[in-house]
């Protein structure tokens, strides 16, 4: 399974939301299952790691945040088998670079707290201009809809090979 995580900058929330579930997927033994990665609808910050303040505030958790910062491009709608878009400007960004890319966009768009479970909210708000309590509410959400989906896709799987 591949997963696309997809901010607008691609340093805050969707690294934060890669690292998140990929802490989760080692703490499970899940590595080799998934392949997971993030990008943002911008370029502007293309090559840089995830921003510091995020930095810290997922260390202060024990997870790292490994990615560099890169843009989305169309045939990431034909690798992943699903993009998980941050806010609706996200949502709507990918789902327009989806209808670009025709039938080759075989990826499923959802947005990532469509998968919260302890949470009101319905977008992942941008944490950039704020403090640093900011920071820690998106990884608050973020570890809340990441343990969910990744529920979700491993009992599909159990469920698929037949396993109870």
């Amino acid at each position: 399974m591949k997963l696309l995580f997809v901010c607008l900058g691609n340093i805050c929330r969707s690294p934060a939301a890669e690292g998140v579930f990929l802490h989760l997927l080692n703490q499970r033994g899940l590595n080799d299952q998934f392949i997971v990665d993030s990008a943002g609808t911008g370029n502007w910050h293309v090559g840089h790691p995830a921003d510091r303040r995020m930095t810290a505030a997922a260390q202060r958790r024990g997870i790292h945040l490994p990615s560099r910062a890169r843009q989305i491009e169309l045939d990431d709608l034909e690798e992943f088998d699903m993009v998980l878009t941050m806010d609706d400007d996200n949502l709507e960004t990918v789902a327009g670079l989806a209808r670009e890319a025709g039938k080759k966009a075989t990826a499923q768009i959802k947005p990532m707290l469509s998968y919260g479970r302890h949470h009101n909210e319905s977008e992942v708000p941008d944490p950039y201009y704020g403090g640093d309590a900011g920071f820690d509410h998106v990884l608050d959400l973020l570890e809340d809809a990441c343990e969910a989906l990744l529920d979700e896709l491993t009992d599909s799987d159990r469920k698929s090979s037949g396993e109870n």
